[in-house]
């Protein structure tokens, strides 16, 4: 049940520490109290120690390529739209995979050619979504994410999507989880991964993870002393492939702080290895030989990276 510290990670959630929070700007249209609204991140109520102090604008991709090297995180999945995620895709292709954020699911014909465009441009591996954060809010199971989901199926991309109580102040009727069950029956095709814990239902998601074949679930924006029991004990026995690592840096939480609380999951020994990379390298499609063969070759280009 020890945490094992010679596993390559795949962080299916993990960002630059770009100065300034114009990136939250889409979450704060919608924000009601005044609180929030002069929050650099909008959940940051809910983290004793954003890493606020990480931002910089001379190196953001070094620095998380930095804390990737420290602990052993061999791939990130990233966004492809704004220039510092574009620089570091096209720079150290071996370390990031490019994901969709769907810009607004209120346009739908504007959100599929997103995808399609995308993946054209970016390889994509997967597609993203923030019901509670879109405004007008879009429903896990709106009839606006049907195209959506259809296109996801076709490219055969997984769509990582928030489900449960957000952290921001925004109401939480889009992402009940029990809305993923009219998705999942309606696109058995689709892989479908919740994102940011599913609670306070995630008695009813182990049920949906265990009902759906595609459903997967992953630990993105908690603190792995607080990943729910109920998804621990899944994974311990009948869910050791559905469970996906994922992060919250530089969003919400350090990678030190992950890390150093990796211990206190009582995983068994054969779910951390599905767990922290072969789950996410089934979904996201990463091949083992030619990811591992790249980055044993590029730890001069890494490190003259985080130099600077």
């Amino acid at each position: 049940m020890a945490f094992p510290t010679d596993v390559p990670v795949i962080d299916t959630m993990i960002g630059f520490p770009t100065s300034g929070s114009s990136q939250y700007d889409f979450i704060r249209k919608q924000l009601k109290d005044d609180e929030s609204k002069d929050f650099e991140f909008p959940a940051q109520y809910m983290f004793k120690h954003v890493p606020n102090d990480m931002r910089t604008e001379d190196n953001p991709v070094g620095v998380t390529l930095g804390e990737m090297n420290r602990f052993n995180i061999r791939v990130g999945m990233i966004g492809c739209q704004d220039p510092v995620s574009q620089a570091a895709l096209k720079e150290f292709p071996d370390r990031f995979v490019a994901a969709t954020n769907l810009r607004d699911p209120n346009m739908v014909m504007e959100s599929v050619r997103q995808i399609e465009q995308e993946h054209e441009q970016w390889d994509t591996r997967a597609v993203t979504a923030f019901p509670s954060g879109t405004f007008p809010q879009v429903a896990i199971n709106d009839k606006k994410m049907y195209p959506i989901y259809a296109k996801c199926v076709e490219l055969d991309l997984p769509i990582f999507c928030c489900a449960g109580v957000p952290g921001p102040r925004l109401k939480f009727e889009p992402q009940r989880v029990e809305l993923i069950d009219e998705v999942m029956y309606d696109f058995p095709e689709l892989t479908f991964v919740t994102r940011h814990g599913c609670e306070p239902w995630q008695d009813l998601a182990v049920k949906l993870l265990l009902k759906w074949p595609g459903l997967h679930y992953s630990t993105s924006a908690f603190l792995p002393k607080y990943y729910p029991k109920a998804i621990v004990d899944f994974a311990n026995t009948r869910g050791a492939d559905k469970i996906i690592y994922a992060g919250y840096f530089p969003m919400g939480v350090t990678l030190e702080r992950i890390v150093g609380d990796m211990p206190q999951v009582q995983f068994r020994d054969h779910v951390w290895p599905k767990f922290l990379y072969q789950n996410a390298a089934r979904v996201l499609k990463i091949n083992d030989v030619d990811r591992f063969g790249a980055v044993a070759q590029a730890p001069d280009a890494a490190n003259a990276a985080v130099a600077g």
